[in-house]
């Protein structure tokens, strides 16, 4: 598999192990290895890159079933066309691969970022045809790119499709966007929420969906991954009642934030730092992203966990892992460990 150094990757790495499953982990040699499953009789770590073809194909000997879960998940990046060089060309080299291998199955994971949106604020499912021109920003469009790779080769590979939505949990080790958010709630950063909704998924629900998708999933099918929708003032609203920290109170409209993130963007291509608010982000937060995951459910057999459990793994998660300022997080441990008891009493 692809992408177990990361968030999401590292749960299906691990759900697979403990199945019994033999598992070979695709890493490059630069990456940080620590969400990785141990090596041992049915665990090993081979190096390679996805856009090195060969380092690929030595990858691959043997292999019957590969999940591609890796990607390049930013909202910013210094260099235009990076992420979709990333995505879409690592993303063919894959599965050119997987065809020289002969593997008998192939999960790529997608994301609902490939679905687009719409302008009614209903959950989209996966029969909405995508307008091109609704994917804001180059990660969404090289999500999109690389889907559309990936389902043409149906053809030729028994492949099949997920598209998480927006994962919770712990272990995001980067973090991702939207673990981000949850990193910066607990920094005390979030002061105002704007009018914006996502989809919100428990990680361990995503990387269930991945081994369900390759036992049942139909080739050259879609399936979304998807949890609970809510606005970004239910989500903090979610966060206040596992840490104590007070929700927002404010919700501010898009328009006043825009400047902020041009500036932020400006500041960036300067530093080459990631933006404090990230352009495509705000533009992102003018549609209501809600998403269907029914078909999932139905067709594949995903049982939802409540996402209050992935909230607190994640709080949990960047409590414990040196995230936070000690202090700081001395403080919020304590909040935290008397209000799951309370919880759990």
């Amino acid at each position: 598999m692809t992408g177990a150094t990361g968030f999401v990757g590292s749960w299906v790495a691990d759900l697979l192990v403990s199945e019994g499953t033999p598992v070979r982990c695709l890493h490059r040699a630069s990456s940080n290895t620590s969400n990785l499953p141990p090596r041992g009789p049915r665990v090993s770590w081979v190096e390679g890159d996805l856009l090195d073809p060969d380092s690929l194909d030595r990858a691959m000997e043997g292999v019957h079933t590969l999940y591609h879960v890796a990607a390049d998940y930013r909202l910013w990046t210094p260099k235009k066309g990076e992420i979709l060089h990333s995505n879409v060309t690592g993303t063919r080299n894959i599965l050119d691969a997987a065809l020289r291998a002969g593997v008998s199955r192939v999960v790529y994971c997608s994301s609902v970022a490939a679905l687009g949106t719409r302008d009614d604020g209903l959950p989209i499912d996966e029969t909405m045809e995508v307008d091109r021109s609704s994917l804001v920003g180059e990660y969404k469009l090289s999500k999109y790119e690389a889907e559309q790779v990936a389902l043409s080769y149906a053809n030729r590979l028994p492949i099949v499709v997920v598209n998480p939505s927006a994962p919770i949990g712990g272990r995001d080790i980067k973090p991702t966007p939207t673990g981000r958010i949850v990193l910066d709630y607990l920094k005390g950063r979030m002061k105002a929420a704007i009018h914006t909704g996502l989809n919100v998924v428990p990680v361990k629900d995503v990387a269930r969906g991945h081994l369900l998708a390759a036992k049942k999933g139909a080739v050259g099918e879609k399936y979304i991954l998807g949890g609970q929708n809510m606005t970004l003032l239910e989500l903090f609203r979610h966060l206040e009642a596992i840490t104590g920290i007070p929700a927002p109170q404010v919700t501010i409209p898009r328009e006043m934030i825009l400047p902020l993130a041009w500036v932020s963007e400006g500041v960036s291509r300067v530093t080459g730092r990631e933006p404090l608010v990230p352009l495509e982000g705000v533009r992102m937060a003018k549609k209501l992203m809600y998403y269907n995951g029914s078909r999932a459910i139905r067709e594949l057999g995903l049982v939802p966990t409540p996402v209050e459990e992935a909230f607190r793994d994640a709080v949990q998660y960047y409590l414990s892992s040196g995230y936070l300022e000690p202090r700081l997080a001395d403080r919020l441990s304590r909040t935290f460990t008397e209000r799951l008891a309370q919880a759990q009493g």
